[in-house]
């Protein structure tokens, strides 16, 4: 069935339950980046594999809302499907429940799937749409009756992370919980997102692509945490080894049942952003409800001393495995094919060898000359270009480890480059470094300091619409809240965070240029001015020189450089043979 022809036939559903317009967002039950299969309704309706974004469907029209990251992917991918693009960061562009606001007429009704939409979403909508008096219809899965060989939720068995990994205990972990409910006023609180839950108890699953999830609900009460899940999905070991520190087992579908029971008396504390608004609506009405960012959140981004030390080891493997990568690349493209796909397989090959390897952390960015100007391209058999020995080949991966999590950009140079391709490529180092070097007072966030990686790029004319860096977990989401380096990030930068430095360029039809390294947040020195705060790059791989225009670097950056070089080398060449040992000598040297 055609994209057109899935679009018809769910707007004769719409006519046969008197909706107006349809929502189909990317997100799960969860509000997860990355979904199961089951869950993937929005690219099933469009084609569209961003991702990030929104279908909204009207009986005469309908269009996708993403951001700047998909912009060129979502042209191609569009193209022909009669569904149109809204670049939703864009001045002017509406948000497409004020879209709605203006093209419906008063007194329509929009369905979608209250399961999928979070509770601030819904408040937003109904907001938007309320001088036009539009109706929301929240029991709307019409996907679930269009959608024909829908996967199924996943029921994979979860397993246990070692507390040799985490650092810190399940029962430690709800005793901080809990402190925290008691300062807020809350007996009860809701756990609804999947990194947050498998960080509080210790458990990782692989019901997500990428992400070692369990698809599951949690309560955390004062002496009890429930934890909602299908039963086929924990083995007699781990039931027993839960059971045994207060977690307390039940059936994913008794979650509205339970919130139906609470009583006037209690309190429950939840995060409306990640919260959806079934489970919402399913609290019992004269319960008191709590509105705050998840407790765990805070918690998780801040790294105990244990996966310090265990993330260091880990980026040693990864960037063992890089290094492994980038000599067989530069060697091989000469004399063999090597298509994308090619090209990131063997990547992962490389990865798989590392001890502790579990997975990717994300669909890897395999993108040669203009394809990498497409900042989440994804290659494919039909669209992949074969590497050859000219141009810029970017590649943005990661590993998914028991002792971490990795994310890391290179983008190398497999010719001649031309002027301008150099000039782009120190452009976005120089932004990298100022981000790398900087040193900052404490309270400063990731928003104040996005400027300094963008500043040598702006210098240009040129900018990048995303943002520059991201939190990244232990062994859980590649990209982790509350922290980021973006300009709208009001979260101060607190010690035991890690965070990625990724400026780029990107020109549409001819090339994309990334480099990315993980940071940890830690003190400098302290003053009478107050405490100054630092990065410690804790990713190890070269960049490659042959990109570099020096004339264009200062001394102060050339340091930087050779600096960080050298530490590249100290810290993986043990772990090499004499041959990439060498190889990698000749590609840390002192410019």
């Amino acid at each position: 069935m055609s994209i057109k022809d899935r679009v018809e036939k769910l707007r004769q559903l719409m006519k046969e339950n008197q909706v107006d317009a349809y929502l189909i967002p990317s997100f799960d039950a969860h509000q997860s980046e990355y979904v199961a299969e089951h869950w993937k309704g929005r690219q099933w309706i469009s084609g569209f594999t961003g991702s990030a974004g929104t279908v909204v469907i009207t009986l005469e029209d309908a269009g996708l809302w993403t951001d700047g990251r998909y912009y060129i992917q979502a042209e191609k991918q569009l193209e022909g499907s009669g569904i149109r693009l809204f670049r939703m960061v864009d001045p002017g562009v509406p948000f497409y429940s004020e879209w709605l606001a203006e093209v419906l007429n008063e007194g329509s009704i929009v369905g979608f799937d209250g399961n999928v939409f979070s509770t601030n979403l819904v408040k937003r909508m109904e907001k938007d749409l309320q001088a036009k008096d539009i109706k929301l219809k929240m029991d709307q899965d019409l996907l679930g009756e269009l959608w024909e060989n829908r996967p199924e939720i996943p029921k994979e068995p979860l397993f246990t992370h070692d507390v040799k990994y985490a650092g810190k205990s399940r029962v430690e972990k709800l005793n901080e919980v809990r402190e925290e409910m008691k300062n807020k006023g809350a007996n009860y609180y809701i756990l609804t997102s999947l990194d947050d839950i498998a960080w509080l108890l210790n458990i990782r699953g692989v019901d997500v692509p990428n992400s070692p999830v369990v698809i599951a609900n949690v309560i955390v009460a004062e002496h009890t945490c429930y934890l909602f899940i299908d039963s086929c999905k924990v083995p007699a070991s781990v039931k027993l080894e839960l059971e045994a520190e207060g977690i307390e087992l039940k059936a994913n579908d008794e979650i509205q049942t339970f919130l139906g029971n609470l009583s006037s008396g209690d309190a429950v504390m939840l995060d409306t952003t990640k919260t959806n608004i079934t489970l919402y609506n399913a609290i019992n009405s004269n319960t008191k409800k709590i509105a705050s960012p998840d407790i765990t959140t805070n918690l998780k981004a801040i790294k105990n001393e244990v996966e310090i030390e265990n993330v260091k080891w880990c980026e040693i493997k990864d960037g063992v495995a890089m290094v492994k990568f980038i000599k067989w690349l530069k060697n091989a493209v000469n004399n063999e094919e090597i298509t994308e796909i090619a090209a990131e397989e063997k990547l992962e090959n490389f990865r798989k060898a590392q001890e502790g390897y579990v997975g990717t952390s994300f669909d890897t960015i395999a993108g040669y000359q203009e394809h990498a100007a497409m900042m989440h391209y994804k290659a494919n058999e039909e669209t992949q270009f074969t590497l050859k020995n000219e141009g810029l080949f970017l590649i943005d991966s990661g590993g998914q480890y028991y002792d971490g999590t990795t994310d890391i950009t290179r983008t190398i140079v497999l010719g001649i480059l031309t002027d301008e391709q150099k000039r782009d490529y120190t452009l976005v180092l120089k932004g990298f470094i100022a981000l790398s070097a900087v040193k900052y007072l404490y309270g400063t966030t990731g928003g104040n300091l996005d400027i300094l990686a963008r500043q040598p790029i702006w210098q240009h004319g040129i900018d990048y619409k995303c943002g520059t860096g991201h939190g990244v977990g232990f062994f859980l989401n590649v990209h982790e809240g509350p922290q980021s380096i973006r300009n709208n990030n009001h979260v101060p930068l607190e010690e035991g965070m890690v965070i990625t430095n990724e400026p780029g360029i990107y020109l549409e039809g001819k090339y994309g240029i990334r480099i990315e390294n993980l940071m940890l947040v830690v003190e400098d020195e302290k003053t009478e001015f107050g405490q100054f705060m630092k990065f410690e790059t804790i990713t190890y791989c070269p960049i490659d020189l042959a990109g570099i225009n020096k004339d264009m670097l200062t001394e102060s950056e050339k340091q930087w450089l050779n600096n960080y070089h050298q530490e590249v080398y100290s810290k993986l060449a043990p772990y090499l043979n004499d041959e990439e040992s060498e190889w990698l000598r000749e590609e840390t040297r002192e410019i």
